[in-house]
């Protein structure tokens, strides 16, 4: 069953037989807002939001990030940029994922942050949903959702465009995840990485 967050929670990437969850996703799903139109109708107005990734080595020193405009470094691989979110309600499918193969990921690298940004500076409060979750999977096919992080539901986020989500880091020779869900002032997403070193 499905670890529902709660922010500063940690979870362990063992899973039951005693191995590490090696290879995940991390994806991000939201939907498009609704305000009122002409005539009484409905006009839906598109969200882009934009799921990243910071990389840190152990003296919390930044070694780059994966995002819209470079999708791919050695072990992390972005899905590519949504600029609208879901038109007609929740489709119980990821906007934006992120693919980790933790095998893969650069010995130097030993935190990785994962932020989500407004690029329009849609204030959080305003998105009817969006949520967060790590799963056992590739982009196209999830076999088992391990943690999930409901972003919208929280009024702590309202006025709002960035927040820090959580973070993978290494723990005695192995990786943890840890929900952070802190929101921040920030408008760019470089500034949102350079606050993130606070909470590593």
């Amino acid at each position: 069953m499905a670890i529902s967050l709660v922010k500063g929670q940690k979870i362990s990437l063992i899973k039951e037989n005693g191995n590490q969850l090696n290879s995940f996703c991390v994806g991000a799903n939201w939907g498009m807002i609704v305000s009122k139109g002409f005539f009484g109708g409905k006009k839906q107005n598109a969200v882009d939001l934009d799921l990243s990734v910071g990389l840190y080595d152990a003296n919390k020193n930044f070694k780059g990030a994966v995002y819209f405009n470079k999708l791919e470094v050695s072990g992390i691989q972005h899905s590519g940029d949504d600029l609208s979110g879901d038109a007609d309600g929740d489709d119980g499918l990821d906007n934006e994922v992120i693919s980790i193969n933790l095998n893969a990921i650069d010995q130097h690298i030993n935190h990785i942050v994962f932020v989500l940004n407004s690029y329009d500076q849609h204030d959080f409060a305003t998105i009817p949903y969006a949520s967060i979750r790590l799963y056992d999977g590739i982009p196209t096919h999830v076999n088992e959702i391990v943690a999930t992080y409901n972003v919208a539901s929280d009024e702590k986020y309202a006025g709002h465009t960035s927040m820090i989500l959580g973070k993978l880091y290494r723990y005695n020779g192995t990786w943890k995840f840890a929900a952070i869900g802190e929101p921040t002032q920030d408008t760019k997403l470089q500034d949102t990485l350079k606050t993130a070193i606070q909470y590593l």
